[in-house]
């Protein structure tokens, strides 16, 4: 099986590089234009596009509607400590859709990427002998 991509639309594909290169541990794959960009991290393939940006990811559909940044679909980062991410994001006037939510997997909090896309960081839950859980868990509010 091929590897697995996903693909934001962003306003600014220089801004979505920094932020995600600069505070979200992902490198840059691609960039042959101002348009679209690839940036990874792990096993993650982060396909960055503009609207109308060239190529066919950006282009309006038949119907008339224009991709755009924003919606709830997102990625998800599993992180070591949430609160110190939480509390060092904030300095750098990252924006969180809310404030830290605990549930049965863990914790999480969504942070919007300079486009409004969002990114969910999640804090598995520590068990007994401090192993953590998968990392998929719905840290839903209990």
């Amino acid at each position: 099986m091929g590897s697995v991509s996903v693909r934001y639309i962003v306003d600014d594909v220089d801004a979505a590089i920094r932020f995600y290169t600069e505070h979200l541990g992902f490198v840059v794959t691609m960039h042959p234009g101002p348009g679209f960009a690839l940036v990874s991290r792990g096993d993650l393939r982060l396909l960055l596009s503009a609207p109308a940006g060239g190529g066919g990811a950006g282009r309006d559909m038949p119907d008339g509607r224009r991709p755009e940044p924003g919606g709830w679909n997102r990625i998800q980062i599993e992180v070591e400590d949430l609160a110190r991410m939480v509390v060092t994001l904030r300095q750098t006037g990252a924006k969180f859709r809310n404030d830290i939510v605990t549930g049965n997997g863990g914790r999480q909090i969504l942070l919007e990427d300079p486009a409004g896309n969002p990114i969910e960081l999640f804090e598995p839950a520590r068990r007994v002998g401090g192993s953590r859980t998968s990392g998929h868990g719905d840290a839903s509010v209990r």
